[in-house]
C-alpha cells in the first residue's frame, strides 16, 4: 500500500484555492466590453475624426460618453445593448454623411463601460439617470434616441418619462413585448452569491438586468401610450434573440405616436447595426 504525503494533499489544495482566487480576480478585468481612452483615440485617430471622451458626474453616479460632430447640429442619441457600451455604435460615430448632419452621442448605459460598470439599475433608475445626462448636454436642438436591443426599452422608457424631449425613436432590433420575453431560469441561479462572482465582466451586469426585464416591460406596457415623436422600427425577420413579433406589438402599442415607420430586413438577425450598417445609417440620414 502507498501513502500519499499528508504535504502534497495539502498543497494540491491550496493550488486550487489559488487559481479560484486568481479566476475571481480575473473576472473582475476580463470581458469589459470597453475601450480605454488610448484605444478611442486610436479608433477616431485613424479618419482623423474630432471627438470627445468624457465621463459627467452626478450625485452617486456617473455616465461615460463620446461625442462627435458638430454641437449646433440635430443630436442622434446612442443608447448600446446588453453588454456592451458606447463603442457599439463607433463606426456611426465616424461616418462622414452622419457627421455632416448630427452631432452624435453615445453612452456607456449604467453598470456598463465606465459608467459605474458593475452596477445594472432597471429601466426606471437608468431612465431617470440618463435623463439628467440628457439635460446637461441638451443643445436646444432635435433629439433622435437609437437604441439597439435593450437599448430599445431604455429609449422607450426615456419617451414616456418625458414625450415633449425628442423628435423620434429609432428602435434597432429592440425588445419591448412583455410576452415574448421569458427569462432563463438559469439566470436567477447566477446572481446568487458565490456564483455571481464567477461571471466574467460586462455579462454580470448584462445578467441582472436581463433578470429583470420581463417585469420591467410589463410596468412599461401601458405607459406606452405616452409616447408622441415619431417612431422608426428596424428588426431583423430572423431574430432569434429578440422576436420579430416585436414589430406588430410595437405598432399596437404606440397609438399616440406621431408617425410609426417600420423596416423588415428579411433573413436578418439580431445584430443589423452591424450586419445592415447601410440601411440603419440611411434610415438616419433620411430623418426630416
Amino acid at each position: 500500500m502507498t501513502f500519499m504525503p499528508v504535504s502534497f494533499h495539502f498543497k494540491k489544495r491550496y493550488v486550487v484555492y489559488t487559481l479560484l482566487f486568481l479566476y475571481i480576480v480575473m473576472c473582475q478585468s476580463c470581458m469589459t466590453m470597453r475601450f480605454s481612452n488610448k484605444e478611442t483615440t486610436k479608433f477616431f485617430g485613424a479618419s482623423e475624426t474630432k471627438f470627445q471622451d468624457k465621463t459627467m458626474n452626478f450625485d452617486g453616479y456617473k455616465i461615460h460618453y463620446v461625442a462627435t460632430g458638430n454641437p449646433q447640429n440635430p443630436t442622434l442619441f446612442f443608447v448600446h445593448g446588453s453588454p456592451g457600451s458606447w463603442n457599439a455604435f463607433k463606426e456611426y460615430l465616424k461616418d462622414t454623411l452622419l457627421l455632416k448632419k448630427y452631432r452624435m452621442i453615445a453612452i456607456d448605459r449604467p453598470g456598463f463601460g465606465y459608467s459605474d460598470f458593475g452596477d445594472a439599475q432597471n429601466l426606471t433608475v437608468q431612465s431617470e439617470r440618463i435623463s439628467e445626462f440628457i439635460k446637461k448636454i441638451d443643445n436646444k436642438q432635435p433629439l433622435i434616441l437609437v437604441g439597439h436591443s435593450v437599448g430599445g426599452p431604455v429609449v422607450a422608457q426615456l419617451a414616456v418619462d418625458n414625450p415633449s424631449w425628442y423628435k423620434r425613436l429609432v428602435i434597432l432590433a429592440g425588445s419591448l413585448d412583455p410576452k415574448a420575453e421569458n427569462p432563463e431560469k438559469w439566470r436567477t441561479v447566477i446572481k446568487a452569491k458565490p456564483l455571481r462572482y464567477l461571471i466574467p465582466g460586462a455579462l454580470r451586469p448584462s445578467n441582472d438586468e436581463l433578470w429583470w426585464l420581463k417585469q420591467d416591460l410589463v410596468e412599461l406596457e401601458p405607459k406606452l401610450k405616452k409616447i408622441t415623436c415619431d417612431v422608426t422600427v428596424i428588426h431583423g425577420t430572423k431574430d432569434a434573440l429578440v422576436p420579430y413579433s416585436n414589430v406588430a406589438f410595437m405598432k399596437k402599442m404606440f397609438v399616440n405616436a406621431k408617425s410609426m415607420d417600420a423596416i423588415s430586413i428579411e433573413n436578418a438577425n439580431h445584430f443589423i447595426p452591424w450586419s445592415h450598417y447601410e440601411i440603419v445609417r440611411n434610415a438616419l440620414l433620411n430623418i426630416k
